[in-house]
């Protein structure tokens, strides 16, 4: 049986997102899901980060809710669904009809109010991304913005509110995500949060020591939280760039990433993602309709068909059950 191939992380053009359900210029349009056999997509409502004031976070918050809603509106459209729920995913896969999924990537739109984590479940999000490049008010990032003022270490880890949004997320059932997170921070959420944690869109430090990727002790702490890491489609995390020049990478590089993974941590801790139209693509999965030739490459190595359906969709799947069952609304 086919599995259902559940990419974690795909961004949009905001604003003046181009119409999705025909053929467009980006690596993810409806045509190529569906050419690709990917049957459900977590779309980005993606805030960069900008002024830690009070207009910075208004305006961050308000284009985290439009992107929500506009990804809402996506799953509207006939012969496909949003879905908030791993139940209501895997019933759309059922259908045959592609799942539209939504998440928020930077907690700065969050500013300093506890009550949009919430508000955010409620609009349909699966999870909130703590940081992106930069360090916010919850928490350092793997990557300071000197350009904002930056230095290397704010917070030494997790801020007070950080923790606190940590609690919350739990509570409401938004799903921790680490990705873009400092390692220091990145450790004390996993030792703090009662559920689950996970990366999105990651790769092994061991293969390649880019900032963004996981080392293995962090690898060990997502597995001692019953999380995942999904292995993502962005060249520069997968290989080095040689000197004055791109990383290029390919399928078989993103699998060998893969593999790392799995040997470090079990199977069952390990997932594949994208990052498509936010950086991602490599040769051989440039767009979603090529997203056939992972799966071709784990078949390649021996994988089995069970094992294939973990690492796209099951052990993700069971992440997010598990965030929903420890959660209290």
């Amino acid at each position: 049986m086919t599995p259902l191939i559940l990419d974690s992380h795909i961004d949009i053009r905001w604003p003046d997102p181009p119409d999705w359900l025909g053929e467009t210029a980006q690596c993810v349009d409806l045509p190529k899901l569906r050419a690709g056999g990917v049957g459900a997509a977590v779309f980005i409502a993606y805030v960069p980060q900008g002024p830690r004031d009070h207009a910075g976070h208004r305006a961050a918050a308000a284009r985290a809710s439009a992107m929500l809603a506009h990804i809402r509106a996506r799953g509207a459209a006939e012969g496909v669904r949003f879905c908030a729920s791993p139940e209501e995913a895997e019933a759309a896969f059922a259908a045959r009809q592609p799942a539209v999924l939504a998440a928020v990537e930077n907690g700065y739109a969050m500013g300093h109010d506890l009550g949009r984590l919430g508000e955010w479940r409620r609009q349909g999000a699966i999870y909130l991304t703590l940081t992106h490049d930069g360090h916010n008010a919850l928490a350092d990032s793997a990557r300071p913005k000197k350009n904002l003022g930056d230095a290397e270490e704010e917070h030494g880890g997790l801020s007070a509110l950080g923790r606190a949004a940590i609690a919350e997320m739990n509570r409401v059932g938004l799903m921790l995500d680490c990705a873009h997170v400092s390692k220091k921070a990145m450790l004390e959420a996993c030792a703090l949060s009662r559920a689950p944690v996970a990366v999105t869109h990651t790769a092994a430090a061991a293969l390649n020591p880019h900032p963004r990727n996981l080392d293995d002790e962090q690898l060990e702490a997502l597995r001692a939280t019953g999380g995942i890491a999904q292995v993502t489609a962005v060249a520069a995390f997968l290989k080095p760039a040689p000197p004055n020049g791109a990383a290029q990478a390919g399928v078989s590089d993103l699998v060998d990433h893969v593999e790392h993974m799995i040997r470090r941590i079990g199977l069952d801790h390990v997932g594949i993602s994208s990052d498509f139209d936010g950086g991602g693509g490599v040769q051989g999965w440039m767009h979603a309709g090529e997203t056939p030739a992972v799966t071709l490459e784990l078949i390649r190595r021996g994988y089995t068909a069970r094992e294939i359906g973990l690492l796209w969709s099951g052990n993700f799947l069971r992440v997010w059950r598990q965030v929903l069952r420890l959660s209290v609304t």
